[in-house]
């Protein structure tokens, strides 16, 4: 059937679509966050395709959902869950939906926990983004067009969003061209059929039809989650449709629980404040790793490569977060964990983790699996494998001697962990130059080097 009257956009997006699709043999992906945008344009894909006869669905549909490891639960499960949906009846439309992981280095637990980064902050220190959500996209797509050449990438931004979206597509759009060349990604082209759809009749699309997806899926569901008075930018027209009487709310986002780039997540409150009680841990452990930003004493006074600074009010810099934190860090996660029932921290963000800390002047080797078995009452897999470099009356020996005379452990620490990670290779210049990087590090020259300065001033 085709769309007339109030749905006539959607029909000539169809049509559009369509042409689009017969036009070559590119490969289409679409990136489902299971947000009201990315739904609205599965859906309008999926309806073109049931539409053209089997022996022309002759190219593949890739819909590929990004779980960042911190996603809000809630939407976690749902973007799962729609994942599987999608891949129950994908296969007659050559459809496949697929969900991506970032690199377990990368994720936003080894990167705060295990190697001590401060957490993301507005305006510019946003480091998690990139890691957490273009690189894994943009290693899909890369293997997507080495297997199968170009490839179109389907976005469901749309003007009305923001006037941020709305210029950025603009300065992307080309007269007269539907696919526009991706600005970074080479054999990639970018389509953007949906940039004129307005907020409200972007819910009068998904509601219709007792709101039922080709999926199958309840887009009644979607539109509860984006319900509540702090998760909207703007009321559209569509009025009442459920029992009480929500309003129907036009710009919401939902992102990552544990985001400490805005004061207070309001989307996690506001799940709290319509009845989500089991959130408000969550919310309360957010709350407290937005503090530990800057509690003094919380993090190192130089940076992981070992320079030291001065801000312009005089006082010393601040880098990376203390061992010391980050051990209370993921004694508080797994508790939460215990707390809530769910599922925070994987398995491999241990292991990795645990190895970061081997590098990083944990000579007992054993701070990660005994935190965990005191948390969790049970061992890691590799809890016996973990010997300590000395005994810990031998590390508390080591500490004496750096203090009797002036040395500061964390050098003796670390140069004892370059010999041990060294000691199996024949060539000696390796721990050589180790020692030299170690040695030559900023800290540990900083109040010469001020001293100096302060000297020729």
């Amino acid at each position: 059937m085709s769309y007339s009257g109030e749905f006539k956009v959607f029909e000539d997006i169809i049509q559009e679509m369509s042409v689009v699709y017969q036009h070559d043999k590119r490969i289409w992906m679409i990136g489902f966050s299971g947000g009201k945008d990315s739904t609205l344009l599965c859906c309008l894909v999926m309806e073109m395709l049931k539409r053209l006869p089997p022996e022309k669905r002759n190219k593949a549909v890739h819909i590929v959902s990004s779980d960042t490891l911190v996603e809000n639960p809630i939407v976690r499960d749902y973007m799962h869950k729609m994942s599987d949906m999608i891949n129950k009846v994908g296969h007659e439309l050559n459809i496949k939906a697929d969900i991506i992981y970032p690199k377990i280095e990368d994720t936003f637990w080894s990167k705060v926990i295990g190697l001590g980064y401060p957490t993301p902050e507005a305006p510019g220190f946003r480091w998690c983004t990139e890691r957490l959500k273009i690189h894994p996209m943009n290693t899909y797509t890369l293997d997507t067009i080495k297997n199968n050449g170009e490839v179109v990438l389907l976005l469901g931004v749309r003007k009305a969003e923001s006037l941020y979206r709305a210029n950025n597509i603009r300065s992307r759009e080309i007269e007269g061209k539907i696919l526009v060349p991706h600005s970074d990604i080479e054999n990639a082209y970018v389509y953007n059929p949906l940039t004129e759809i307005p907020n409200e009749d972007v819910w009068k699309f998904l509601l219709k039809d007792d709101g039922i997806s080709p999926w199958g899926s309840d887009n009644k569901y979607l539109f509860s989650l984006y319900q509540g008075n702090n998760l909207g930018e703007e009321q559209s027209v569509i009025g009442e449709i459920d029992k009480e009487k929500l309003p129907v709310t036009g710009n919401s986002r939902f992102g990552c629980w544990i985001c400490t780039m805005v004061k207070e997540d309001k989307s996690l409150q506001t799940f709290i404040d319509r009845g989500e009680k089991w959130l408000i841990p969550l919310s309360n452990f957010r709350n407290w790793l937005l503090e530990m930003r800057t509690t003094p004493g919380a993090r190192e006074y130089k940076r992981r490569n070992g320079a030291m600074y001065r801000k312009s009010d005089g006082n010393l810099g601040e880098g990376p977060f203390t061992l010391i934190t980050r051990q209370k860090m993921l004694r508080k996660l797994l508790q939460l964990e215990n707390d809530t029932g769910l599922s925070l921290l994987t398995i491999e963000e241990l292991r990795c983790i645990d190895k970061l800390w081997d590098k990083e002047g944990d000579l007992t080797r054993r701070k990660l699996v005994d935190i965990y078995f005191e948390v969790k009452g049970k061992r890691l897999p590799w809890d016996q494998y973990k010997v300590p470099v000395f005994e810990n009356d031998v590390i508390e020996e080591i500490k004496k001697l750096c203090i009797e005379n002036g040395v500061e452990f964390e050098l003796v620490s670390k140069l004892i962990i370059e010999i041990e990670a060294n000691k199996n290779y024949t060539k000696s210049s390796m721990i050589t130059k180790a020692f030299d990087r170690i040695l030559n590090q900023g800290w540990l020259h900083f109040d010469s080097i001020e001293k100096g300065l302060n000297s020729e001033n």
